[in-house]
């Protein structure tokens, strides 16, 4: 048995301790998943806590029929997308974070770089903003979060064929307002 198969059955029998486990394992992947849909801090602190107690409350619930991964972030989008409804919001994506420039190099050319790449993404962000709810689901699923289309099918309930559609169209759009 793998070791987050015993942690699962562990905390699936109440065992705090690996539910813990769980939750750590997958707290960050949650807020950021989250974060990229929604484009709000405080509303993806709220998202990543609500799906932590789903997770809590209804483990006990899963069968292993795909892996917790694949699980949580169906949960997750869920509840982004209710959360988007709810408000009416038609953004989705926000790119505050970047990564430090750090001691190397010129202090005023990191400076002018961090400058254009933070022009870069937004106008990505402004681009994606204006793609179709679909769209820029597979497209965060897809290219920020590395899943596979038959993981996203399992999330969406979307055919692989019809969301590698979506992909390749909101692709095209984003480069195309870009340029």
């Amino acid at each position: 048995m793998n070791e987050e198969k015993d942690l699962i059955e562990r905390a699936k029998k109440g065992e705090h301790t690996a539910f813990n486990l769980l939750a750590k394992k997958y707290i960050e992947r949650i807020y950021w998943h989250a974060r990229r849909m929604l484009g709000d801090h405080s509303d993806s602190d709220e998202i990543t806590q609500e799906v932590l107690i789903v997770l809590y409350n209804k483990l006990y619930t899963f069968n292993f029929e795909s892996n917790l991964y694949t699980w949580i972030y169906k949960i997750t989008t869920t509840r982004c997308l209710n959360l988007l409804r709810k408000k009416s919001i038609q953004r989705f994506f926000s790119f505050d974070n970047f990564e430090d420039i750090g001691d190397c190099g010129n202090f005023e050319d990191n400076l002018i770089e961090d400058m254009e790449n933070r022009e870069k993404i937004k106008q990505i962000d402004k681009a994606l903003q204006t793609l179709p709810v679909k769209q820029r689901q597979v497209f965060v699923l897809r290219h920020y979060d590395g899943l596979s289309y038959e993981e996203i099918a399992e999330i969406t309930g979307n055919k692989v064929g019809t969301l590698k559609a979506n992909y390749f169209h909101a692709l095209n759009k984003v480069i195309e307002r870009v340029k």
